[in-house]
């Protein structure tokens, strides 16, 4: 059964659905006809959004931070539409540069979203897939939670986390005999979404990583999950080459992934210090897609 015909009818909860990958998903499985409940703290972008894609899409302000604010969205998915059967706990931001020159409230903010988000966001979800005996949460983790991440260590932290509360509730569940709920934890590599405009930068340089992946890999790589859940999955052939090449030779990930990740910040045009949107959301990044591999593209060639 195709992607189209099995995801009709689907209710799915999506956070962080502003842009990028959570905006991407949502335009997809819109146009699969699922039932959508998209979240961000963009109230006027989810709502253009839910206006753009039809009847069958509800737009919840949410800071995912927020226990009450991820009760409110999983109220309701539910008092629209009586279930849920998908739930995507992809909202994230970053922070970027030398961690002592970073304040203390910037890495905070980085945990509260990335991993208590998470917790919040699982915590409602599996609460509903164990009442219904079945359902799908999927957490959108990183490929620096096996490659850990000079330079962003409070986010690669917050990610290591994302993975090791999806490996626990994966084995939890499977202890609890519930067959038909599902916990997958997908790990992307960098990716060209607006996340650049998004991100804290104490680097005091313009935010120049990669190559970058097309966000589409990643979009495509969820719906496949939702079609056949999988405990873990890896996104990107340079993802995958990096945890192997981090696991056969950990220099590689100590040594020779920090070296080149200091040369890139290094090399990149000089920027300003910037908390981003950790604390409150900006106008700009509303695509799918940013410009990080146009961007990356031009400095490669210099």
């Amino acid at each position: 059964m195709g992607a189209k015909q099995s995801n009709r009818g689907k209710v799915v909860v999506i956070t962080g659905a502003s842009s990028g990958i959570g905006r991407g998903l949502a335009e997809r499985l819109a146009a699969q006809q699922a039932k959508l409940v998209i979240a961000a703290r963009r109230t006027r972008l989810i709502e253009e959004l839910a206006d753009s894609l039809g009847p069958l899409v509800i737009p919840v302000t949410a800071d995912v931070s927020k226990p009450k604010d991820v009760e409110s969205l999983h109220r309701a998915a539910v008092n629209n539409f009586g279930r849920i059967d998908v739930w995507i706990n992809n909202a994230g931001i970053g922070v970027y540069g030398s961690f002592i020159d970073t304040p203390l409230r910037d890495l905070n903010r980085t945990v509260e979203v990335n991993l208590l988000g998470t917790i919040y966001g699982s915590h409602f979800a599996l609460r509903r897939f164990k009442e219904q005996q079945s359902g799908i949460l999927i957490n959108v983790s990183s490929f620096a939670s096996k490659i850990p991440m000079p330079y962003g260590a409070a986010y690669t932290g917050s990610k290591f986390g994302v993975s090791g509360l999806s490996n626990g509730l994966y084995e939890e569940l499977r202890l609890e005999d519930y067959p038909d709920v599902y916990v997958c934890s997908i790990d992307p590599w960098v990716t060209d979404t607006p996340w650049t405009e998004h991100a804290a930068n104490y680097s005091g340089h313009e935010i120049l990583v990669g190559p970058p992946d097309d966000p589409a890999k990643v979009i495509d790589a969820i719906l496949g999950l939702i079609e056949e859940p999988k405990k873990t999955l890896e996104v990107g052939s340079k993802g995958k080459a990096a945890t192997i090449l981090g696991q056969l030779i950990p220099a590689f990930s100590k040594g020779l992934g920090g070296q080149e990740l200091k040369e890139m910040i290094e090399s990149a045009p000089e920027a300003e210090l910037t908390s981003g949107s950790l604390h409150e959301p900006v106008e700009e990044g509303r695509a799918v897609s940013g410009d990080l591999r146009e961007r990356f593209e031009q400095q490669e060639e210099q």
